[in-house]
């Protein structure tokens, strides 16, 4: 039998999907089908207007084509903003959205359609759109940088499914203005007077995605300890981040880093791999390279050798009883080490009450192992903060007095194992304003940055402290700093970063924080609500109702009064303030 295809062709190629069909169907069958039809009809004619060919059908999908790639954008544009606009007009059950994702690659073509990896990564990427969104592959943000007056977030590295090497995503929804810079753009800095590490996440080695948690473990932990070295400067960058000698002096630039340290994980049985190497940022040459081959029980003794090696090849000096506090490691026990990695790893990177259950079970599992383990008390605090939290869903299946009081425990628990740890004062802090004694979170805070100085997490989370106590300007001052000692940062320090613009009256650079936010983690319900106050305040009244229907979506019982009185801001004029914008922006009382 002969072949059929032509050769591979490089092609673009854009992939649409109607956002959550199943959900509104099972509301309504027939008005979701006759919406869903209307629409394809409508992107399929806009895709030939604009010199496309629509491939194939697959139920509620649209597979086509294009031979420019800025065609194919201004298509993908022009078609989810046409759709924002008729969905203005409709509740959230009558919406209809589409995802679309856009790639460019080499196909293969048989019998008038395209196969192959470049298809695969496309429909990939629609699955990480935002609804209503586009998300495109670096392979087309290349191609469309300074062509085109529209700005797409840069969401990271990100694993998708099937694909094997992780892919760098942006993503663009209608409303974000057209010639907005990112929220927070990093500046070249100048070198600190003191040695600085740039650490990069161990890569995972055990060709298993389900051992991330193991790698991400091992680096946060030695990131961890050495931040706690007062002469040390150290930031954190992606784990999937990688560097050719090149780009070795630019990072070092661009983050005011002398060194930067590498690493890889391979677990295999009973046996661990661990390889690590520091360069200097300045000339791209190795200063130390070493590989473990341990029993997996002398996981520890490595993290261990590996600090002591670090801080010796940098010449740091460490004061009386900061050797100490740098090499403790918090457990002996290797399980319960393992749990606290996963729960925290689930804990942290997703948001459903399902998971969250599955975190909190995963650290009450460590704390049995070894109740003495500061940092998994700490882990289990930040999941019953979460069910406290007004802007985090989780609350909707959990009692907020009794996670209230465990909060509380959690922390002074952690505190009694280990008197100097940072986080548990972050978290006491956080509990502190949950009840609203605000001078008492402060000074949780400020010991908590006293400790860790360099820490992320805990810059960002003391300049949310700082914002509820009405000192935005100091806040914002925190955010900036935490951005630059965690580089790849996760969404709620752009959350953070928002509610200092919004306090400080710098509405268009609160909403591109908050957009960027959505970008990059959409089902976190403060972002859209500081949004639709923002809007509904500035009279923006599309933009207010799109970010209202998001609300009620993750949230159909939404009340204004009963978000603003869980609200902990000490100002009255806030939650005044919030609450007007909440109500122009037509949501309900």
């Amino acid at each position: 039998m002969s072949e059929q295809f032509t050769d591979h062709k490089l092609t673009a190629i854009f992939y649409a999907d109607i956002a959550g069909y199943s959900r509104h169907s099972a509301r309504d069958e027939r008005g979701t089908h006759r919406r869903a039809m209307a629409l394809l009809d409508f992107a399929s004619e806009t895709i030939v207007d604009g010199k496309g060919t629509v491939l194939r059908y697959a139920g509620d999908a649209i597979l086509a084509e294009f031979s420019s790639i800025l065609k194919m954008l201004r298509v993908a544009i022009d078609i989810q903003t046409e759709l924002a606009r008729r969905n203005a007009a409709f509740t959230m059950d009558e919406r209809v959205e589409l995802r679309i994702g856009l790639n460019v690659g080499e196909v293969l073509q048989d019998r008038g359609e395209i196969y192959g990896d470049g298809v695969n990564l496309a429909a990939r990427l629609e699955a990480a759109a935002p609804a209503g969104g586009i998300c495109i592959s670096a392979a087309v943000h290349d191609q469309i940088r300074g062509k085109i007056d529209v700005v797409f977030l840069d969401v990271g590295l990100t694993r998708l499914k099937n694909i094997e090497t992780p892919v760098r995503l942006y993503h663009w929804a209608p409303g974000v203005n057209a010639n907005a810079t990112a929220a927070y753009s990093r500046t070249n800095l100048a070198l600190p007077d003191i040695p600085s590490i740039a650490i990069v996440g161990f890569e995972n080695m055990s060709n298993d995605p389900e051992q991330d948690y193991f790698s991400d473990g091992i680096s946060d932990d030695i990131t961890t300890a050495l931040s706690k070295i007062k002469n040390l400067l150290i930031i954190s960058l992606d784990t999937d981040e990688t560097h050719n000698q090149n780009d070795i002096r630019s990072l070092g630039r661009e983050h005011a880093v002398h060194y930067l340290l590498q690493g890889s994980v391979r677990k295999a049985g009973n046996r661990i791999r661990v390889s690590v190497k520091l360069t200097d940022t300045a000339n791209g040459q190795h200063v130390w390279a070493e590989r473990y081959d341990r029993e997996l029980e002398d996981l520890f003794a490595v993290q261990d050798e590996i600090m002591r090696e670090v801080v010796v090849a940098l010449d740091v000096k460490l004061v009386a009883g900061e050797q100490a506090r740098a090499w403790a490691s918090g457990t002996t026990n290797l399980e319960a080490w393992e749990c606290v990695r996963q729960g925290a790893y689930l804990g942290i990177h997703r948001s459903d009450p399902e998971t969250k259950l599955q975190a909190r079970q995963l650290l009450e599992k460590a704390l049995q192992l070894d109740p003495d383990y500061a940092i998994a008390w700490v882990m289990l605090g930040w999941i019953y903060q979460q069910y406290v939290d007004v802007a985090s869903l989780a609350s909707a299946t959990e009692n907020p007095e009794s996670s209230l009081a465990s909060m509380l425990d959690c922390a002074h628990r952690a505190i009694a194992a280990d008197p100097d740890c940072a986080d548990a004062y972050c978290l006491l802090a956080m509990y502190y304003l949950e009840i609203k004694a605000y001078d008492e979170a402060l000074e949780m805070a400020q010991k908590s940055v006293k400790l860790a100085p360099f820490n992320g997490t805990i810059l960002a989370e003391a300049g949310m402290v700082l914002n509820k106590t009405g000192q935005p300007q100091r806040a914002l001052e925190l955010n900036k700093r935490a951005m630059q000692v965690c580089p790849m940062y996760r969404p709620g320090y752009l959350r953070g970063l928002g509610l200092s613009y919004y306090l400080l009256q710098q509405n268009d650079a609160a909403i591109r924080a908050f957009e960027e936010s959505i970008a990059r983690e959409s089902e976190y319900l403060s972002a859209h609500t500081n949004l639709a106050a923002i809007h509904g305040e500035l009279g923006n009244q599309q933009a207010a109702a799109l970010a209202v229907a998001e609300i009620l979506r993750l949230a159909p019982d939404f009340s204004i009064s009963d978000y603003v009185q869980g609200l902990s801001f000490r100002d009255d004029p806030v939650l005044r303030r919030m609450e007007q914008g909440l109500r122009k922006a037509g949501l309900p009382e």
